[in-house]
């Protein structure tokens, strides 16, 4: 009988040890430590691609730099099935709209960042959390 308690303690031992294996590394997945989460940024520019795949969506945002030259900025979005759950489709952004993004920037100066909320000319507003909104 002792054995058997053993054996069974040891096999929990075991698999609580594996889910908190497996907690820690979606944790580490889903880390913001790349983005600067006390800082806003707005950029504004054009839709050059955006890619709905998992993990994470991807917006390419072509922006004006401050010499006035053009680069692409990649804006990190969630999952396209979070998005989806909230009134997101494929088609809500498409390659020529004009948008300004307010992000969390790259802690390394990158351009680019985590995707807050979206502005399009009409004023309609995009968001991670809700689908669009006017103002």
């Amino acid at each position: 009988m002792r054995i058997e308690i053993s054996r069974a303690i040891g096999r929990f031992a075991v698999v609580a040890g594996l889910v908190a294996l497996s907690a820690t590394l979606a944790s580490a997945h889903h880390s913001a430590a790349a983005f600067d989460t006390s800082t806003e940024k707005v950029i504004t520019g054009t839709v050059n691609k955006v890619n709905w795949t998992n993990p994470h969506t991807w917006i390419w945002l072509e922006v004006a730099n401050a010499k006035g030259e053009k680069m692409t900025c990649g804006i990190e979005g969630m999952s396209p099935n979070y998005l989806a759950r909230r009134g997101w489709t494929r088609t809500t952004l498409k390659p020529g709209d004009k948008l300004s993004v307010t992000i969390h920037p790259m802690r390394d100066g990158e351009a680019g960042g985590m995707f807050m909320s979206a502005k399009r000319p009409d004023g309609e507003v995009l968001t991670m959390v809700g689908g669009a909104t006017t103002d």
